[in-house]
């Protein structure tokens, strides 16, 4: 008889109040066996420390990461639950994709993560991209983000000091222990972009912040890349004093973003002209929160106590939530 499904707990993080959990409808469609499922809602307003204590409640071989707005694509775990087979594989991850009836707005900012000029390899967390493949912290995200649970709980979960990026910490150290990391392209979740720019605006300072804290925390050659935009912000800012021949380089990379936007949007070509500037303030933003990262104290958040965070184990076949 073939080996039984392992099983799974969901952990879905959630503010106190909030009703409506779209990721329980994804939850409850899964082509997966609900007595193999547990589901955990951790309320509070600290996403780490909800996982934290989460997991310490999980009783499942495998833990699913899912943000309280990632729908899941039915097929999801299954596709994902296939993989723990390797012993040595520790976690496993897709993308989170636009819906297709968001706004236009939100359209571009996903377009915008899915070009390789913007987000680099982490453009794989946005946009399926080639086959099943060992990875690393830069394709996976925690929205949607598979994990044997023992490996995880012997290294105490998620490092509560970074936020965000405490995934990358964590995938990192598993990595250095031999564990494997794997992206599938098709464990996909359906979740919206930032609505407007001022969100998105914050996201990404939120994101360079984060790598910076990350990297000085806990360094590693995989943040290398991450000095690239920091490094375009000083380039533009002494732009003006460089000799000529260190300033043509600036018409090639207007080429690259222009050839970037209409590569993503062939399907959609009225999002090119959002898309183009999109590319480009990603790169100032992510770059001046990176500066910020490096050199402020990473930011040291009161730890909530046991009664700011609520586990609430939720019932697959109830009405309720």
């Amino acid at each position: 008889m073939p080996d039984p499904l392992p099983s799974v707990t969901i952990i879905i993080p959630a503010r106190p109040t909030d009703t409506g959990i779209r990721a329980l409808a994804g939850v409850r469609a899964l082509d997966y066996p609900q007595d193999r499922i547990q589901v955990l809602l951790a309320r509070g307003k600290q996403p780490s420390v909800q996982r934290n204590l989460a997991l310490l409640q999980a009783t499942g071989e495998l833990v699913y990461f899912l943000d309280d707005d990632s729908v899941a694509f039915p097929d999801a775990l299954r596709r994902a639950a296939a993989q723990f087979q390797d012993s040595k594989v520790v976690m496993v991850g897709g993308p989170n994709l636009c819906p297709p009836e968001a706004p236009p707005l939100e359209q571009a900012f996903a377009r915008t993560m899915a070009t390789l000029l913007a987000f680099g390899p982490s453009r794989a967390r946005y946009w399926p991209v080639g086959v099943v493949r060992d990875s690393s912290e830069k394709e996976l995200i925690l929205c949607n983000l598979i994990a044997r649970r023992q490996p995880v709980v012997e290294l105490g979960g998620f490092d509560e000091s970074l936020y965000p990026n405490e995934e990358n910490a964590l995938m990192d150290e598993l990595q250095k222990r031999g564990g494997k990391l794997v992206y599938d392209p098709d464990v996909r979740v359906l979740r919206r972009p930032r609505p407007h720019l001022k969100a998105f605006i914050g996201m990404l300072l939120n994101y360079g912040r984060g790598r910076a804290e990350q990297f000085r925390l806990h360094p590693s050659s995989g943040s290398i890349l991450n000095f690239v935009p920091p490094a375009f912000v000083v380039y533009l800012l002494v732009f003006l004093v460089l000799p000529p021949l260190l300033r043509w380089p600036i018409g090639f990379y207007a080429l690259l973003v222009l050839a970037q936007a209409f590569a993503v949007t062939m399907d959609r070509p009225s999002l090119a002209w959002r898309v183009a500037p999109l590319v480009v303030l990603t790169h100032l933003v992510y770059g001046l929160g990176f500066w910020r990262g490096l050199f402020t104290k990473p930011q040291q958040r009161p730890k909530p106590s046991a009664e700011d965070i609520r586990i609430e184990t939720v019932r697959l076949t109830s009405d309720g939530n």
